[in-house]
């Protein structure tokens, strides 16, 4: 793959990023940053911090979406500061870590600036007030990523200590703990809403369904450290940047590795990002080059190549960009191909071999179809001895040739054999109901006998005919459960015509059901995902399906009763409703008057907080965010009081209050750090103190002031 362009700067480019506006970000290991302009790679203005980066592994730089604020590590590793890159001031800055902070986040929608450490914290920074927020729940062991879903429903953070911890943002609540690497977490990224890829020091990658927090699969195929990941906005590629300068492409709807050597560059990628408008994947390097790619690039010389009718010229088009075979030239020379195998098939099947090798004769000089003709024709050298055999009806062997030559089973004469099977066995079925025809069932199924695969069936439909009788019945009461038990344990069973009507009436049940769900006709939805929870095939998704519209039900009936708290608590336990206009609002409504809250709590105003948020004090899903903000309101009370030099009773009464109402956390163990500096003669031992905790905390423990 050669690039389409290319800019070259003096130092490696760790950061790259599409802004809101369309412009490209460029940051380089001295943080000098960059505008650019995609279609030209004109610099169209930045600025410079004048912080080097020795280091950039990790996530040392991060941009909210609009490109406004930003977050970086300084002061050699010991801080994380947060900037306004529109006025180029100073926000603010964590310095809390005990040990380095090893990355930094900042959400896309712009709320927050995360600082992550060695010490396995997360401390999350209200962009707008300045101040610590909360903090996220602990690892073990260093963070080495952050990654935040496009939404910014979800962050992540990927450690050491070998495990994931997913937080919902829109519910400030621990979503789970994913484990399944057996190496410390490496790189992070969110490919949609629902889906995380996460890779660690052995290169295991893993892609996580998010929502149901399990595994969904394993990539295959990495051989060298990953530095950078991308993927594009339909979650259809994935990237991954090697240290030995490899770009790897990925296919996210089959999870196959598409190619290992996609691009290769003459140092470790650094950075990397993906214009969905234009299909332009960016990939900057250690040695400063920046460099744009077309994954598509050579899809209108394939075009003229098809025209020209020159197919031999595809697959050398393939073999230099590889992604060529999800474009719409090559999805036509498919179609051509698979037309031309099944005619040249079809003319060896007539014994007109002349004129299958005449249809293939364009195709040959194309390797990869060369290898499959020449297959085919190796394959069909005895289908006349296999005609002969079925017209002389020596059936078993047929049966054997066509064992050997897998190809003869697509054909028209071995397709009408199974048919005929078919309506023999059915009818030997029904006869075997009556034990009196066993005789007549011999007799009726006597040419399949030496058939290995006939044979065992026939075998079993003698000496097994009363649990088809059952298994009919079963059927004919549509008790699915029992239908499916028996299948269970007599597998012959999957052989009856009447299994094969029972899989396609599974199949017309979940199409009907889903055109129900688009007619917006739940309640008969519903019905019908409950005869699919006994089919195996349909279980988990019709669980999940019911569960779904009947939390969607209860939550519309709230809205329409004006429960606002049921609304609400169904909101944090049904995710997908946050998608609904009507979640959207409601969860806008609560981010309005939560910032309201945090301003207050800034101020260590608590009347202000129950003001802003009276109307929650009731919806059991908010409390720990209600417990986050006055945890917050109170640390800034007592970060006042020592300020203000207050007398040591009071403060430790405020500490003591603060460790019953919300536990022993990061905030307070700062505070108490500085308190035991200042007022060394205290005698208070934190660890002996009565602990609450931010889960158990309710709207009750609410007073004026975290002093008194």
């Amino acid at each position: 793959m050669e690039p389409i362009e290319s800019k070259h700067f003096n130092d490696p480019v760790i950061v790259l990023e599409i802004l809101e506006d369309g412009r490209l970000l460029v940051v380089d290991s001295k943080t000098n940053i960059r505008y650019l302009k995609l279609e030209t790679m004109e610099t169209e203005g930045g600025f410079k911090t004048g912080v080097h980066h020795e280091r950039y592994a990790n996530r040392v730089v991060s941009f909210s979406k609009d490109g406004v604020f930003f977050a970086l590590i300084a002061n050699e590793g010991k801080e994380a500061r947060l900037y306004n890159a529109s006025t180029k001031k100073f926000v603010a800055k964590v310095d809390r870590h005990h040990g380095s902070v090893s990355c930094v986040g900042v959400d896309p929608q712009g709320h927050y600036m995360f600082s992550c450490g060695e010490d396995g914290k997360t401390f999350v920074v209200d962009i707008q007030t300045a101040k610590l927020a909360f903090t996220l729940p602990v690892h073990r062991d260093s963070i080495e990523d952050i990654a935040f879903s496009p939404n910014a429903q979800y962050v992540a953070t990927g450690s050491f200590d070998r495990r994931i911890l997913l937080f919902n943002l829109s519910l400030m609540a621990p979503k789970a703990h994913l484990k399944a690497h057996t190496a410390p977490l490496s790189k992070l990224l969110f490919i949609d809403t629902h889906r995380l890829v996460s890779i660690d020091k052995k290169n295991t990658a893993i892609v996580w369904d998010v929502p149901h927090a399990k595994v969904l699969c394993r990539l295959e195929g990495i051989h060298d450290d990953v530095s950078c990941l991308a993927c594009d906005a339909q979650g259809r590629f994935l990237f991954l940047g090697t240290q030995l300068g490899y770009v790897l492409v990925y296919d996210l709807v089959t999870y196959k590795l598409v190619s290992h050597k996609y691009i290769k560059l003459t140092s470790t990628v650094t950075a990397m990002a993906f214009d969905t408008a234009h299909n332009y994947l960016l990939v900057g390097n250690q040695e400063g080059e920046l460099l744009c790619y077309d994954i598509f690039a050579g899809q209108e010389k394939m075009q003229n190549v098809l025209e020209e009718k020159r197919y031999a010229l595809v697959e050398k088009q393939i073999e230099v960009n590889p992604l060529l075979v999800y474009t719409k030239p090559f999805l036509l020379f498919s179609a051509l191909w698979e037309r031309t195998l099944q005619k040249g098939v079809e003319y060896l099947q007539q014994g007109e071999t002349k004129a299958a090798q005449k249809m293939f004769e364009r195709f040959r000089k194309i390797p990869s179809r060369n290898k499959i003709i020449h297959k085919v024709f190796a394959e069909y050298e005895e289908y006349g001895k296999f005609v002969a055999l079925v017209e002389h009806k020596k059936l078993p062997l047929a049966y054997s040739l066509a064992a050997n030559r897998p190809m003869y089973k697509e054909s028209p004469l071995y397709l009408k054999l199974e048919e005929e099977w078919k309506k023999t066995f059915a009818a030997a079925q029904k006869l075997s109901l009556d034990p009196k025809n066993g005789e007549k069932v011999k007799e009726m199924l006597a040419p399949y006998r030496g058939i290995p695969q006939k044979s065992q069936l026939i075998q079993e439909l003698l000496s097994k005919s009363s649990i088809y009788m059952r298994f009919r019945v079963a059927l004919g009461q549509q008790d699915f459960v029992v239908v499916f038990e028996l299948i269970k344990q007599n597998s012959f069973l999957k052989e009856f015509p009447e299994y094969e009507a029972l899989l396609a009436y599974a199949d017309s049940l979940y199409i009907k059901a889903q055109k129900l769900l688009e007619a917006d006709d739940t309640h008969a939805a519903v019905k019908i995902f409950r005869t699919l929870r006994s089919f195996p095939d349909f279980e988990a998704e019709a669980i999940e399906a019911i569960k779904e519209i009947e939390c969607r039900q209860r939550f519309f009936t709230a809205l329409d009763d004006k429960d606002t708290a049921k609304a609400y608590n169904l909101l944090a336990v049904c995710e997908t409703l946050q998608n609904t206009n009507e979640g959207k609002a409601l969860q806008e409504a609560w981010n309005a008057d939560l910032a309201h809250a945090n301003r207050c709590a800034v101020e260590g105003d608590v009347e202000g907080i129950k003001t802003a948020l009276e109307k929650y004090m009731h919806i059991s899903s908010k409390y720990r965010s209600l417990a986050t903000v006055f945890g917050w309101c109170y640390m800034t009370q007592l970060e006042y009081a020592m300020k203000q030099k207050a007398e040591k009773l009071l403060i430790e009464k405020g500490i003591k209050n603060y460790i019953l109402n919300f536990g022993l956390n990061d905030q307070i163990m700062s505070l108490a750090a500085i308190f035991t500096e200042r007022y060394p003669e205290s005698k208070l031992n934190f660890e002996l103190l009565t602990q609450g905790s931010m889960a158990m905390w309710r709207p009750a423990m609410i007073v004026s002031s975290i002093l008194e």
